[in-house]
């Protein structure tokens, strides 16, 4: 009994302390060189696997305690000059495969942390404020996507090569995802050079829905993923690179997809008030 109290004190310290690096690494974040926060891949990285050993240690003291619930109720034996000891498991936590771990764990599928939270001052340009903003893309809806026939839209459509994809947006849109990435290129250049597009044009109505317009159908919207695999719809859970991807976006003004009703975080559009400064600015 002893022996398994110093046990469990032994796995608290380095839990404790895991606990106080993580939230130190957090603390002072970089700056870019254009302005603006930077963002820390590595530590990024590094506070998730962090979370992963907190887990696997919470997850061992969970089973010690059932074992020493377990000697406790068994009757006193004496068995001299024998040593009696708990096997502990070796830790189940984060680690690292291969070479260059932030390479490897760009596309690790992860939850989303505080998702609700992840686009905090920053509104939704929802279908019925798009419409009556610009105007509707095009006359009849489906479920497939077809060529936009608004005029005034029509005319600030462009097909461009945007960092390392190819997109076909509004114009404002394109410049400003130009921005995004070069911040990325600049700051963690291995993650920018696996950033894939699942689309971004499709002029459509939301899946699901009779008439409503899908924000892709304004050209204003495009989904993102790490190495061409796609994110599983409304999980939840989402690539450790898009959410580094995230904050990237956010600094220019973009919503993210993870913060709606039905998780879409391969999904990013640009937010109602970076319209509204658009509108302003004559460029829209």
């Amino acid at each position: 009994m002893p022996v398994i109290l110093v046990a469990i004190g032994a796995l608290t310290v380095p839990l404790i302390w895991i606990a106080a690096q993580s939230a130190m690494s957090t603390a002072a974040p970089a700056t870019l060189s254009e302005g603006g926060s930077a963002i820390d891949s590595g530590a990024r990285i590094e506070i998730e696997g962090l979370r992963q050993q907190i887990e696997g240690l919470q997850a061992q003291m969970g089973v010690m305690q059932e074992q020493i619930q377990t000697i406790a109720s068994r009757p006193a034996v004496i068995a001299p000059q024998q040593d009696t000891f708990v096997q502990v498991p070796e830790s189940q936590g984060f680690v690292p495969d291969g070479d260059n771990a932030i390479l490897d764990a760009y596309a690790q599928v992860v939850l989303i942390a505080n998702r609700r939270e992840v686009n905090p001052g920053i509104n939704v340009g929802n279908s019925r404020f798009l419409e009556g903003f610009l105007g509707r893309p095009r006359q009849h809806l489906s479920n497939d996507c077809e060529a936009m026939d608004n005029p005034k839209l029509k005319s600030l459509l462009r097909v461009e090569s945007v960092g390392p994809i190819r997109v076909q947006m509004l114009q404002p849109a394109i410049d400003s995802l130009k921005r995004v990435f070069r911040n990325v290129e600049a700051t963690d250049p291995d993650l920018y050079a696996r950033i894939n597009t699942a689309g971004s044009l499709c002029v459509r109505q939301i899946r699901g829905t009779v008439g409503r317009t899908s924000t892709h159908s304004f050209g204003l919207a495009v989904d993102l993923n790490i190495d061409g695999k796609l994110d599983t719809l409304g999980d939840g859970k989402t690539q450790l690179g898009l959410t580094i991807l995230a904050d990237f976006f956010r600094e220019e003004g973009w919503v993210w997809g993870a913060g709606f009703t039905r998780e879409d975080s391969m999904h990013f559009e640009v937010s109602r008030q970076m319209l509204e400064k658009w509108r302003e600015e004559g460029k829209i």
